[in-house]
């Protein structure tokens, strides 16, 4: 069987068989499983904890993939009450705050712990990280977040103890990270930033921690807008800045130019850093300028990284048009601010955090996630009918969320852009937990 390199990863077999299935013994035309296929469903059972350990990245998207159904099945359900009028277990936090902290402290960090871990040895030419240095980071991140969300049900000690079970698990891997970046020197500027994101995600998840115990509300805030322009900006972009070239440059062969500018990583710090300070300060008149400027650097790379050579496949595809989002995502939020400073209207309300959070940070999960699943799990390059279908109907979800802003029954559109995000991601959940949950197709270990 021919194979085709993966780059930072592995070599991927070319070739697909298909989904393994536990055989059924037909008797008096009834489906059953037999004893033997009994006992072979427990064996697969017992061992699954060893199955899912046996790499980071099999762990932590496992995680990753069930969040983001916990996550929005939550927010879903709370606005549908508040819209029909039925009752609905009180959080102890703002719910609306508590919806924006854990989707970027917990629903989208299991993907982007299981991605470093498994790529931070790669980049730097060092060994894999072993099981002891990876696994509290599941238990941490992903316990945590799932003990959190029952404290969102009135149970406020449980919620903090969830948080503080996160906060465990995100220094677990600043830890294990840590380690590969120290032994590196610190030169891989790529990890670099996106450690440093990470310790700022820390803090946000320790400022948060502090409000729900009483500390003063602008702690929250700094821990959700730092979630978005601190933590998982920076990560996202400079994944971006690194693997989009470099998978474009792998599909497309010698015609494609990579495109990877030193300057550009700092400016966007920097500019985030700033676009924070304004926002924490709430000088949102005042960040016209800064929006404007992340607005044209994203919509440079975007042209820089030739997508129109990058329209097949699919699988390549997608890493485009998600990256599309970005530069749209802060003209909004420029024109939001510079039509504040002007008059003093805030007439797109959260459309711009929204271009961003579920137009570019989704349909990025989407995007990379398939393709790292897809290898990792030695299946064909290709994106698949349902990672298709799911892409898809997450920009229509982006496009209901952001017309919400505007529309004349905003919380009816904000119930059916939350159970649209049910509906798109739901089977790409499903079928990334069952292939996360089941050895490689190649045989290969990992």
């Amino acid at each position: 069987m021919r194979s085709i390199h993966n780059g930072d990863m592995n070599e991927i077999p070319v070739g697909d068989r298909g989904l393994q299935r536990i055989p059924l013994r037909v008797e008096n035309g009834l489906g059953t499983t037999g004893a033997a296929e009994d006992r072979r469903l427990r064996v697969a059972l017992a061992e699954l904890p060893a199955l899912l350990a046996s790499a980071p990245h099999r762990m932590l998207f496992f995680a990753g993939a069930s969040a983001v159904v916990v996550s929005m099945l939550w927010w879903s359900c709370f606005l549908a009450a508040g819209y029909f009028g039925h009752a609905f277990p009180a959080a102890p936090v703002p719910p609306g705050w508590a919806h924006a902290m854990f989707v970027q402290y917990g629903m989208l960090p299991p993907f982007i712990f299981g991605f470093l871990l498994t790529v931070f040895p790669r980049w730097m030419g060092q060994p894999a990280l072993r099981q002891r240095q990876y696994v509290p980071v599941f238990v941490g991140v992903f316990g945590g977040y799932l003990l959190a969300h029952v404290g969102l049900l009135s149970l406020k000690p449980v919620l903090i103890a969830g948080i503080g079970l996160m906060m465990a698990g995100w220094i677990a891997g600043l830890i294990a990270l840590g380690g590969v970046l120290l032994r590196n020197g610190a030169q891989d500027r790529h990890a670099l930033s996106c450690f440093v994101a990470l310790g700022f995600g820390v803090l946000g998840l320790g400022a948060f921690a502090a409000f729900a115990l009483g500390a003063p509300w602008w702690l929250a805030v700094a821990a959700i807008k730092g979630g978005t322009f601190l933590v998982l900006l920076p990560i996202f972009f400079t994944v971006c800045h690194r693997m989009v070239p470099f998978f474009s440059a792998s599909v497309v062969g010698p015609t494609y130019r990579v495109v990877k500018p030193p300057w550009s990583l700092p400016l966007v710090w920097l500019l985030c850093l700033a676009h924070f300070v304004l926002e924490l300060g709430h000088r949102f008149d005042a960040a016209w300028a800064i929006d404007a400027l992340l607005a044209g650097v994203f919509l440079w790379h975007w042209i820089a990284w030739q997508p129109w050579k990058c329209l097949r496949p699919g699988l390549l595809a997608v890493l485009h048009i998600a990256f599309a989002w970005l530069p749209v995502a802060f003209a909004l939020f420029a024109v939001q601010s510079a039509i504040l400073w002007l008059d003093g209207a805030f007439v797109l309300g959260r459309a711009p955090v929204h271009a961003l959070t579920v137009g570019f940070f989704a349909s990025m999960l989407v995007a990379m996630v398939t393709r790292v699943t897809q290898g990792h799990s030695g299946r064909m390059l290709e994106l698949g009918t349902i990672p298709a279908m799911t892409f898809v109907l997450l920009q229509i979800v982006v496009a209901i969320r952001i017309g919400a802003e505007v529309a004349s029954n905003t919380p009816l559109w904000l119930v059916i852009a939350a159970f649209g995000w049910l509906a798109a991601f739901l089977p790409w959940a499903l079928r990334s937990l069952w292939i996360y949950a089941t050895p490689r197709v190649d045989g290969k270990p990992g």
